[in-house]
């Protein structure tokens, strides 16, 4: 195995909501759905597992890594889509902890999965896969660590079915991901303005814009601008505007790159493939 990074760097993998859109018109941004690969304290996590895990469990398997945390949010379709095509799932001599804040009252997070991993929805069941896979559904706000001095803070999201966002700690250093959540006009939600405080960087579900926003009140997702806004208000030092809606091609998202900056200069849009150090 390939040891991996001592330190806390992340790359985006999947940055787009919703659908996955591979078309000429997004690959600037990139197409594929939520997935984030962080390094951290010599540990391997995911956020979750989109269609950009296709991909990345691409890299694991050359880099010849043997060992991942993978932390959903939550577990539509965008954001487990991507599961049984993680290459590394397929091998016996990988380990996967997948870990889940939002099912442990309603069958938890390995009946989810293994749901879309049925006929007629899909061929491979999850009994197939040979990597040793093991399930976790935590008790959402109550912290907890993954290894020495990686700790892991979490709250609930307003989101449809229920979501969880986590803040990552290590050495000094703090990563949010906050998505997908519905934030109400003028009340910044006190669980996400806690969980971000002083972080580093802070990923965030912005959706829509502002003016877009009345139009999908009830969808569970959030602005750019009210992520702006937060990151502002609770002391964050930079954010990357994340989970793009489909619609949103590269030269919409360019602007609201140019528009972000002009609010706030720690504001910039993820882009598939962006790699970040935080130390």
């Amino acid at each position: 195995m390939i040891p991996l990074v001592i330190g806390f760097a992340f790359t985006f993998w999947g940055v787009r909501g919703s659908i996955a859109c591979p078309t000429p018109r997004h690959v600037g941004y990139g197409g594929n759905t939520s997935c984030v690969e962080v390094l951290v304290g010599g540990r391997m996590l995911i956020l979750d597992a989109g269609t950009g895990l296709r991909e990345l469990g691409i890299k694991l398997v050359k880099d010849r890594v043997s060992e991942a945390t993978l932390l959903l949010t939550h577990t539509h379709w965008d954001h487990i889509c991507g599961f049984p095509f993680f290459g590394p799932a397929f091998k016996e001599d990988f380990s996967l902890s997948v870990m889940a804040g939002h099912l442990k009252q309603s069958g938890g997070v390995r009946s989810a999965l293994e749901g879309q991993m049925t006929q007629p929805m899909f061929p491979v069941p999850l009994e197939q896969l040979q990597a040793n896979i093991d399930f976790e559904d935590f008790d959402v706000g109550v912290p907890f660590e993954l290894g020495p001095d990686i700790k892991i803070k979490t709250a609930a999201l307003n989101h449809p079915n229920g979501a969880t966002g986590y803040r990552i700690e290590h050495g000094g250093k703090s990563l949010c991901y906050v998505t997908d959540t519905e934030h109400v006009p003028g009340k910044p939600d006190p669980q996400i303005l806690e969980l971000i405080r002083d972080a580093d960087l802070v990923i965030y579900d912005c959706t829509y814009t502002d003016d877009e926003f009345p139009a999908h009140v009830g969808w569970g997702h959030s602005t750019w601008q009210e992520g702006v806004r937060l990151c502002q208000q609770a002391g964050a030092k930079r954010l990357a505007i994340f989970h793009h809606d489909p619609n949103h091609d590269d030269e919409f998202m360019a602007a609201v790159e140019r528009q972000a900056r002009e609010m706030w200069d720690g504001a910039f849009v993820a882009r598939e493939g962006m790699t970040i150090e935080l130390g």
